[in-house]
């Protein structure tokens, strides 16, 4: 197994990985979150966004690895991304005084995204051809 092998079978288990769990976060969040926080729409409402953004994101990862398995930049800020935004927002959802360091790590998990979004527009090296 050559090097390029290997990272794109760690870029596709990375992509699995976050993609079961933002379905088990949507889950907890969904049938068991209310027990730990209570009844609180705006943090409900905030952890339902992120694990929708991981689980959407996830995706994307995926989409990437596949058809720009090269865009080494747009994988990367994908799963930094996944990781600044939805980590932070649920570990701020469960214990706001406990991570309130983190607050300014959400933003930039979002810039990381979009970063990872526009590297794949601009920088798609080896993509599927059709």
């Amino acid at each position: 197994m050559d090097m390029t092998t290997t990272m794109a079978s760690t870029w596709w288990k990375v992509g699995c990985f976050y993609g079961a769990s933002s379905v088990l976060f949507g889950a907890f969040g969904a049938h068991g979150l209310k027990a730990r926080i209570g009844d609180d729409p705006a943090r409900l409402a905030s952890w339902a966004t992120a694990a929708h953004y991981q689980l959407i994101h996830s995706v994307a990862l995926l989409v990437a690895e596949q058809a720009a398995p090269k865009n080494v930049w747009a994988k990367s800020l994908f799963t930094a991304g996944m990781t600044m935004f939805s980590g932070s927002i649920y570990l701020l959802i469960l214990d706001r005084e406990r991570f309130k360091f983190l607050g300014p790590v959400t933003p930039l998990g979002g810039l990381s995204l979009i970063g990872g979004w526009v590297a794949l527009a601009f920088a798609s090296r080896g993509r599927i051809r059709m």
